[in-house]
């Protein structure tokens, strides 16, 4: 008997039939059942892996970026940092290669995810201890690479760890292993935010990333740890794809090697660019320019943060407790509020505010740029910013979970990710010098702002960097909702 159908909304707001759960939500459980879920070993688990995925990012972003500029670089050499996150934004590229190839040895003895993961954490690691060993003003090219290594294995590391949860538990658990994993890549995100800069300003910097390389122990320790998924017991054949087949069929006269890669190619890497394709038209284009700039407004100014609050005078201290402490608790809610809006309005609705609310709390920034040093402007701004990241996070994930199709969940979410950052974390290595163009007047001599109330222009500019989002939001949810009406209006 086909599974009854549950209605929801695709990507542009169209309603459609989920047969994925079988008509079943964990609304159906009881209250004990639904508190039980949380105590399964696997959703437990993944509370340390979402701890390991988020440690080693502020730890190459604005943690770094606040050594750096307290090394006495200037916003425009301090911002170029930001260009080691396109690894987090390139990922999609071998994303499948996580999908289908198994380590040797190592593949053998843990399996294919927990192989992977340990790979990247090994590598994280390993390039937070080289940090600590190097003097930014002395050797900033290898500052740079150990960075680098750090991004590109935490990337790595994030991969393995989607596919891990979304193969390990069945669908109905999904939702369980997501507040985990968001429970503890919070906890990291204090851990490598807060409490860096706690430790570098009571310590040192190079205490501070030892530490950092001690805690990555939490991930490695999991994956040794945690079984891995049934599922993953072999790799997924792509050669079962329609295309593979048909190419295999047509090619018989290349060489082993070059149309066995080129088979792996079709499956692996074109087949799920394929699906979503086929499966949204035309209507793909607009989709994909979303994502790729529903976060330019806010990654632009992470990039310069740091160096903003330096500038200003505040202290490690302040920064700690405002930025990365209350900051925490004020995503927390937003994560919760924007659950609720989805809930309570849908999911186009919530989105169109939330491409809204990222850019206009830019203008908080500038205002604070032109209070200067005041810790109550900070706590509002970093309120109002932080509270709209958690609302917007949890929006928009739960947008680009909706463009996923389940066949090729692992290798499609990579490639949204991606792209979600991409373009960002590009204008964003330009972030200094566009500040310095708009008006920003920086010593040669010591790299220091002269004039930090010019930031206010730069904030402002980063505000109306978010209007082609907001544009292409209102687009999407008025073709969903044409589209939607056509379908009620449908002869049955």
């Amino acid at each position: 008997m086909a599974a009854p159908e549950k209605e929801g909304r695709d990507a542009a707001g169209r309603i459609t039939a989920d047969r994925t759960t079988g008509g079943r939500t964990t609304g159906d459980r009881g209250w004990a059942q639904g508190f039980a879920i949380y105590c399964r070993p696997r959703v437990i688990g993944m509370t340390f892996l979402g701890f390991s995925a988020g440690l080693p990012f502020l730890l190459v972003f604005s943690t770094l970026s606040f050594w750096l500029a307290e090394s006495g670089l200037e916003p425009s050499t301090i911002t170029f940092f930001s260009w080691i996150g396109l690894t987090y934004s390139i990922k999609f590229f071998w994303a499948p290669v996580l999908d289908h190839v198994r380590l040797p040895l190592l593949g053998a003895r843990l399996g294919r995810r927990r192989s992977w993961m340990l790979i990247g954490m090994t590598g994280i690691a390993i390039g937070l201890v080289a940090l600590a060993h190097i003097d930014p003003r002395e050797s900033l090219g290898l500052v740079a690479a150990a960075a680098l290594l750090v991004a590109f294995s935490s990337a790595t590391q994030d991969v393995a760890i989607d596919a891990y949860r979304i193969e390990a538990v069945e669908r109905d658990l999904q939702g369980a292993m997501a507040a985990t994993y968001q429970l503890g890549y919070r906890i990291a995100l204090l851990a490598a935010g807060a409490g860096a800069l706690a430790l570098a300003e009571i310590y040192d910097w190079r205490t501070a990333y030892l530490v950092m390389a001690g805690l990555s122990l939490v991930g490695i320790v999991t994956a040794l740890v945690i079984r891995e998924p049934e599922s993953s017991a072999t790799a997924p054949s792509y050669r079962a794809e329609p295309s593979v087949q048909a190419f295999l069929s047509r090619s018989p006269g290349m060489g082993e090697k070059s149309r066995a890669i080129a088979a792996w190619f079709l499956g692996a890497v074109v087949a799920p660019l394929a699906d979503f394709l086929r499966r949204y038209g035309m209507l793909a284009i607009a989709i994909l320019l979303f994502v790729g700039v529903f976060r330019i407004s806010d990654v632009m100014m992470g990039s310069i943060a740091s160096k903003f609050y330096f500038d200003l005078s505040f202290t490690k201290i302040e920064v700690a407790t405002v930025v990365k402490g209350f900051g925490l608790f004020a995503t927390i809610l937003g994560a919760f509020l924007g659950g609720f809006a989805i809930a309570r309005f849908g999911l186009m609705r919530p989105l169109v505010l939330a491409a809204a609310m990222i850019a206009t709390t830019n203008l908080c920034f500038a205002a604070l740029a032109l209070f200067g040093h005041d810790i109550g402007m900070l706590y509002a701004a970093i309120g109002a910013d932080n509270l709209t990241g958690g609302y917007a996070g949890s929006v928009f994930i739960a947008y680009l979970s909706s463009l996923t199709s389940a066949t090729y969940t692992a290798t499609q979410y990579a490639l949204f990710s991606s792209l979600m950052t991409l373009p960002g974390k590009f204008l964003g290595g330009w972030s200094g010098t566009i500040a310095e163009r708009l008006g920003l007047a920086v010593d040669p001599a010591t790299g220091a702002v002269l004039n930090p109330a010019a930031y206010a222009n730069f904030f402002v500019f980063v505000a109306a960097a978010g209007i082609p989002s907001i544009a292409l939001a209102l687009y999407l949810a008025r073709r969903g909702a044409r589209e939607s009406r056509n379908d009620r209006s449908a002869p049955a």
